[in-house]
């Protein structure tokens, strides 16, 4: 029995104590006592503070606040900045963050709530930051994913993704249909590198097999580095003439109806797609460019400034998974500096763009095109 319960067990009994006779508080204070496990004397004297204690008067006791509110604004800010992620992944890039804002002028915290955010602990970070209201809820979505008559002219690849070079891309499409897939609406085609989480995606009308080979394309060119395979579902879009021509040696596939084949693409559709754009139906056409302006910014965002903890190890234990990840989470731009396969050039050319970026400033700019994508929904009635 804690210190809480035992007061709360005082405060029941005071009024009757204070108002009883001594026979009365004799027969009370045996109770309390043999409830609390307290001696009689200490009892009595619980009582007496009771008594005394003036409500209207702030506890004192316990050590001085250390984490201000001023420190928690400090982190309250990165986090929003950050797209709300969570303390483990936050924790690693927080100094960035602040080096950043601090170098354009655009971080309005004290010297003191700066250095208590910069000195914070993982475990402090993670409880605080569970404190955070999430503003951005998940409703689940529809799949479009069919079997293709195409699947033995391409190889199945399940595994062997530890050892991928970079430039080894898991892609798949993801469908902006809102409750019902029927009719047209735009789709985006989300790409992983599986080396160092490296992303790149683009919206497109439909899933024709044209337009998703346009847009591996434009990925293709935007990638850092020469792509060396391509890895989709058994989506129709993407095993298909068209694509199999376009990228011919560098197509291998998952097998239908086995999600893990795909998995770091999978686990982004959530985190990235489903996260900033939303479960929301987007039937018009001239919303393809709004929403790929929205990813101009949005993947270098991304990229560069929110990090992420990759799987170690994974074994099932009973019914359930138990999945150790790695202790310090980074971003797919760091990743890309630790490899030894992709070239100096390669490596000074990340460098430089990384300097010219600012988290906040891409924060802006995303939030203030998301906001034209859902105007342009509402201004065509869009449900």
């Amino acid at each position: 029995m804690n210190m809480a319960t035992k007061n709360d067990i005082f405060r029941e009994f005071l009024q009757e104590y204070l108002q009883a006779d001594k026979k009365k508080k004799g027969v009370i204070l045996t109770h309390v006592s043999a409830v609390t496990k307290m001696h009689t004397k200490s009892v009595i004297r619980r009582f007496k503070v009771l008594q005394c204690k003036d409500t209207r008067l702030r506890e004192k006791r316990g050590r001085p606040l250390y984490y201000t509110p001023d420190v928690t604004a400090a982190l309250k800010e990165i986090w929003d900045i950050s797209g709300e992620l969570c303390g483990e992944n936050l924790h690693p890039i927080v100094s960035e963050y602040v080096s950043i804002l601090e170098r354009d002028k655009q971080w309005k915290h004290t010297d003191e709530a700066t250095g208590k955010l910069l000195s914070m602990s993982m475990g402090t970070m993670k409880e605080r930051v569970g404190r955070f209201e999430k503003t951005l809820l998940s409703f689940g979505g529809k799949s479009t994913t069919k079997p293709s008559t195409l699947h033995a002219m391409i190889p199945v690849r399940m595994d062997g993704w530890d050892e991928a070079p970079v430039g080894t891309l898991q892609i798949d499409s993801v469908a902006h249909c809102g409750a019902s897939a029927v009719g047209d609406f735009i789709y985006t085609v989300n790409a992983t590198d599986t080396a160092t989480l490296w992303g790149e995606r683009r919206a497109q009308w439909n899933k024709g097999q044209q337009a998703t080979k346009h847009s591996m394309e434009n990925m293709e060119a935007l990638f850092p580095t020469a792509v060396c395979e391509w890895h989709p579902d058994s989506g129709s879009e993407f095993i298909n003439y068209y694509v199999l021509e376009r990228f011919s040696g560098k197509l291998t596939r998952s097998r239908p109806y086995h999600k893990n084949d795909n998995c770091f693409v999978e686990e982004r559709n959530g985190h990235v797609v489903r996260k900033w754009i939303g479960f929301s139906r987007f039937d018009v056409y001239e919303m393809v460019d709004v929403i790929n302006a929205v990813y101009d910014v949005l993947t270098p965002f991304l990229n560069h400034f929110v990090p992420v903890r990759r799987i170690v190890t994974k074994e099932r234990i009973g019914a359930r998974w138990v999945v150790q990840r790695e202790k310090v989470a980074k971003t797919p731009y760091q990743r890309m500096l630790e490899r030894d396969d992709l070239s100096m050039s390669v490596k000074q050319k990340l460098r430089t763009e990384h300097k010219k970026l600012n988290p906040l400033v891409l924060r802006k700019a995303i939030d203030k095109r998301l906001t034209n994508v859902f105007t342009m929904k509402k201004q065509h009635g869009s449900k």
